[in-house]
């Protein structure tokens, strides 16, 4: 079995070093969004972690607040910035999740958090993703291609927490990376095809 506390170790060891690594970064992308985003470089957001307790996950804002003439937001298309656009395309909108991983509110890798209101949807199966922390990226996230609805990516996440191990996680962590340098297209799940009773 895969000890929680060796895994813990391992996740606040590499997220330092990666945070301290990469803080120019962090710092010029923080700068550019404050004055792109009007003062607001950082989403941050509800997410269930382990045992669905709740926390607030950090992002790098990619989108803009603009509104339309009734107070709705306009649709993500025209709000996402080409700065936002690039880091979301090699995953730097992730880096400040680094935090929630020192934290000890996610791991490196694991289920990736979903939103809370899908929380009363989840059969008695599917709630076992919470069994763990959540992720910056996990098994699922790693075979995105292969996942065409939320029932298989369920699946991905259950086949992870079954198997999880040292070496699945640095498979994982190998292909995450691999992945941000050669970009699949993938068919991503909507909102709409979840349906967490089935």
């Amino acid at each position: 079995m895969y000890n929680p506390f060796f895994k813990r170790i391992i996740d606040v060891i590499l997220a330092s070093i990666n945070l301290v690594l990469l803080t120019p970064l962090f710092v010029i992308i923080t700068i550019v969004l404050f004055i792109a985003n009007e003062g607001e470089p950082f989403f941050i957001q509800k997410r269930p972690g382990k045992n669905g307790e709740i926390f607030h996950m950090i992002k790098f804002k990619t989108m803009t607040n603009e509104k339309d003439s009734s107070g709705n937001l306009l649709p993500d298309s025209k709000r996402m910035t080409k700065l936002g656009n690039i880091a979301r395309r090699i995953s730097l909108d992730e880096i400040p999740q680094l935090i929630n991983v020192i934290r000890g509110e996610m791991s490196l890798v694991g289920p990736r958090p979903l939103l809370p209101e899908y929380l009363p949807l989840y059969n008695e199966v599917q709630k076992r993703r919470h069994e763990v922390k959540p992720g910056m990226t996990g098994w699922a996230q790693v075979n995105k291609e292969k996942i065409t609805s939320w029932q298989t990516k369920f699946e991905y996440d259950l086949w992870y927490i079954e198997h999880k191990s040292f070496l699945l996680d640095l498979k994982i962590v190998f292909l995450t990376l691999k992945k941000v340098f050669i970009p699949l297209k993938i068919n991503t799940p909507t909102t709409e095809s979840f349906n967490g009773k089935n």
